[in-house]
């Protein structure tokens, strides 16, 4: 498979928090709000989600585009990166399908979900500048398809990112996530926003 430009190892810990959750202060920057809307990708039987693998089509934000997110190892990610334009309308691009076909077995991708987020997002970097994680403060409007009862669901979800690699960056990780646990957010509960959506652990 041909990789993008874009296609990178993402290391990242997501927490829950509360519609009143205030965020502690972190030594942050100026905040960014960001408006994004994703179109999930799986099978009837969910296959991709049960093996911890998303495939969305984003609009919106520095990175919109097709990701496919394959899992590494406990809170890192293999992110594969495709443009908008990729693949026909409603289809999911041919690299990413080849990706997956094993977990698919001749399958139809389908969209399974829609996800609107309005993201707040702050840079924090390390007293010694060696280091910096992106905290992206979430609050997500989200719709189930194929549900006919499942409704509109609603939550909030703090997400932390290494944006360089390093010890310093798993350190940094480390002292924003304890931040953000004293302030009263919690480990979140779900592995990802689309697991969260169908129920997945």
């Amino acid at each position: 498979m041909t990789s993008g430009k874009d296609d990178h190892l993402e290391t990242e810990q997501k927490y829950d928090a509360e519609a009143d959750f205030v965020l502690p202060d972190l030594g942050r920057g100026e905040p960014k709000r960001i408006y994004l809307s994703a179109t999930y990708f799986d099978t009837d039987n969910f296959d991709l989600i049960q093996h911890k693998i998303t495939l969305r089509r984003r609009v919106g934000g520095d990175d919109e585009g097709w990701h496919l997110k394959l899992p590494v190892r406990k809170d890192t990610r293999q992110e594969l990166h495709a443009p908008l334009d990729e693949g026909e309308t409603g289809s999911v691009p041919a690299r990413f399908a080849a990706q997956v076909e094993d977990i698919t077995a001749g399958q139809r991708l389908r969209p399974v979900a829609i996800l609107d987020t309005e993201r707040t997002v702050v840079t924090v970097v390390a007293p010694a500048g060696d280091a910096a994680v992106e905290v992206a403060d979430d609050r997500v409007t989200a719709i189930r398809f194929g549900e006919t009862d499942s409704g509109t669901m609603t939550w909030r979800e703090i997400e932390v990112e290494a944006k360089s690699p390093g010890d310093g960056a798993t350190a940094l990780l480390d002292s924003v996530g304890k931040a953000l646990r004293e302030a009263g957010a919690r480990p979140s509960a779900s592995g990802s926003k689309l697991a969260r959506v169908l129920g997945a652990s």
